[in-house]
């Protein structure tokens, strides 16, 4: 029975190494491996075009068919892009079984930002956790998880016991750690820009020679009673 799931159609591949993988990524071809499956792992290779294609609309969940061998259900185990451009430089894929719960990390997706109260009001909305950790079959793997903010106030946090895990998916904590501990938003005041304060002007006029500023004596003239030490040696006196 055909799967309604999109296929990544792709070559085997039994060149390895990182000059072959430059080459290939020249020819507009993408290297990659399919791990699992009860065997040893299957290299690809794959149009670059394609899977670029597949990964954006595909889903979590995947079929892969390698050349000569039959489509086999597949998760994204890791994307390698570059740090530029974000072009595909690799894909690590990880064969799944449909009847046994696997887990995978999901992206957390803030709706209703637009109509929070405390963004209406000027406040800031961070988004803290990008992403956690599920267990779910693996036709039951969103490819999101959606976090509703549309009730925040200004200094509300949203914790992860206030987000509803779609049905058959159960959230992933490291030991100790519990659903209220993980701050997913929060909303604080407004930003308040301070305003520089204004240069001092500078005084219109200088003191006069000899007109000492308010409060102080003026020095004594040179040539007046107190000469300037040494002046008299100077002067061969």
């Amino acid at each position: 029975m055909a799967s309604d799931r999109a296929t990544l159609k792709a070559q085997g591949r039994t060149e390895f190494g990182s000059r072959t993988s430059r080459r290939l990524r020249r020819e507009g071809l993408v290297p990659g491996v399919v791990y699992g499956g009860g065997g040893a792992a299957k290299a690809f290779q794959v149009n670059e075009r394609d899977a670029r294609n597949v990964l954006l609309h595909g889903g979590a969940l995947i079929d892969v068919e390698i050349e000569g061998s039959g489509a086999v259900p597949v998760v994204i185990k890791e994307q390698q892009r570059g740090k530029v451009r974000g072009e595909l430089l690799h894909l690590d894929l990880q064969e799944v079984k449909l009847d046994e719960e696997i887990q995978a990390d999901v992206a957390i997706e803030l709706i209703g930002a637009d109509d929070a109260p405390g963004v209406k009001e000027g406040g800031v909305l961070e988004h803290v956790t990008h992403e956690i950790t599920i267990s779910a079959l693996p036709t039951a793997i969103p490819e999101s998880i959606p976090a509703d903010v549309s009730g925040m106030e200004i200094n509300d946090t949203l914790q992860l016991d206030g987000v509803l895990a779609p049905e058959g998916v159960e959230f992933v904590l490291a030991e100790g750690q519990n659903v209220d501990e993980i701050t997913i938003a929060t909303l604080s005041p407004p930003r308040v820009e301070e305003e520089p304060e204004p240069e001092l002007e500078e005084e219109a006029e200088l003191v006069g020679e000899g007109e000492a500023p308010e409060g102080e004596e003026a020095p004594a003239a040179e040539g007046a009673d107190g000469e300037q030490p040494g002046a008299a040696d100077e002067r061969g006196e």
